[in-house]
């Protein structure tokens, strides 16, 4: 796997992928820096060997339309200010004007193409659109772990016109290396913790990951539907009825792998769906008529602690309660942590998946385990077992 240390870009441009599809403001103010911050590290380590970066990158969904206010010149100050370097700007992404800025471009500068998915070609990863952005720098790093799942002309076709002089960024690196971890070098026991609504969205990664956990915790929306396919009384919970099935099969499945599956003993029940709701504590299997399970109780996340609490390494893909509402953050945070604790005890842990990244980002959690996952797509599909696009073709 060859990454930014098995170059030297003295002299060079890089042509860098980046994910830098950041949530901006209506006044175009970036509200969360970190996948900036996380690119730093591979561009600081371009120019300080004396080469250039021509950073390119998507924002939003423009579907091939120019659309002002998903234009890239309104962020440049923040990215100079993240990196600490001057960030060029050029109006364009492909052709005279873009190919005329990159050739001006100095050792330790910075240049910001404009927004790739401006054009319709980027996304139908179209190979002369590819084979236009290759012209813009000696070497090709793909950065972007968010985006590499897409079969897209700058993350995945592009690479073929590179020969060898194409790598993976630090930060993608890190994104392989800790995947890898979990899926197949860990240290056991490895525990996964799979939250969230819904069985379905998780099927194609309980499969997958039954033959390399010891333990499989689950909480969440997706409890009832175990919960009620045991036969349990789930009240007004959230259930996929269609998946009963399916939830008895992955439970007989892992008992037969050996996977110690944990399951909520209580919960924190609601009257209605929201803050100002009325709260009882019940057994997950016998939540009353009209009540709805909303959070972890506590006999439940004793018992979840305790698993993770023995665990050398540690997978957290979705929350175990509606987190976003205080009163059904407990189990949540009460996650977070014991992988807390358990990372600081010498366990590895990596969380990914949009919705626990933003609980561990929400509750100060970030720092506190291993590894936090920039991309929520891409590493689902990693999880799954999926080959992602973007680093076949840098292995290639």
């Amino acid at each position: 796997m060859k990454t930014i240390d098995d170059f030297d870009f003295k002299g060079k441009k890089a042509l860098v992928r980046v994910d830098f599809n950041v949530p901006v403001d209506e006044t175009g103010q970036v509200t969360d820096y970190t996948r900036i911050e996380a690119a730093k590290p591979t561009i600081i380590k371009i120019l300080e060997d004396g080469g250039s970066a021509v950073l390119m990158t998507h924002l939003g969904r423009p579907k091939g339309e120019v659309k002002p206010e998903l234009g890239l010149k309104q962020i440049c100050d923040e990215i100079e200010e993240v990196i600490g370097v001057q960030t060029n700007f050029v109006a364009a992404t492909v052709g005279e004007e873009a190919e005329a800025a990159v050739a001006n471009l100095k050792s330790g500068q910075v240049l910001l193409l404009e927004n790739l998915r401006f054009h319709a070609e980027e996304t139908s990863g179209d190979a002369a659109f590819a084979e236009q952005l290759s012209k813009l720098g000696d070497i090709y790093v793909n950065d972007a772990f968010g985006t590499a799942h897409r079969a897209h002309a700058s993350t995945a076709v592009i690479a073929q016109y590179f020969g060898e002089n194409k790598c993976f960024g630090y930060l993608m690196a890190k994104e392989i290396a800790s995947i890898k971890q979990v899926m197949e070098t860990g240290e056991k026991p490895v525990t996964a913790i799979l939250g969230g609504a819904k069985v379905s969205s998780k099927i194609t990664i309980i499969e997958n990951i039954l033959d390399k956990v010891d333990n499989l915790i689950i909480g969440g929306g997706m409890t009832y539907t175990f919960v009620k396919a045991q036969g349990g009384k789930i009240g007004t919970s959230i259930v996929e009825d269609d998946k009963q099935e399916l939830a008895l099969e992955i439970l007989e499945k892992a008992k037969a792998k050996g996977v110690q599956v944990f399951l909520p003993s209580d919960v924190l029940a609601a009257d209605e769906f929201g803050p100002s709701a009325n709260t009882q504590v019940v057994p997950s299997n016998d939540i009353p008529d009209n009540w709805m399970g909303l959070d972890a109780g506590p006999a439940t996340v004793a018992n979840f602690k305790e698993v993770i609490l023995n665990s050398k390494t540690i997978l957290w893909n979705g929350p175990v309660g509606v987190f976003e509402i205080e009163k059904f953050a407990n189990g949540t945070i009460a996650m977070g942590d014991a992988v807390a604790e358990a990372t600081q005890n010498g366990a590895f842990s990596l969380v990914g998946g949009g919705d626990s990244v933003a609980a561990v980002k929400q509750f100060g959690f970030q720092n506190k385990v291993s590894y936090v996952s920039t991309g929520g797509g891409a590493m689902l599909e990693s999880l799954e077992g999926r080959t992602l696009p973007g680093i076949a073709a840098i292995l290639d």
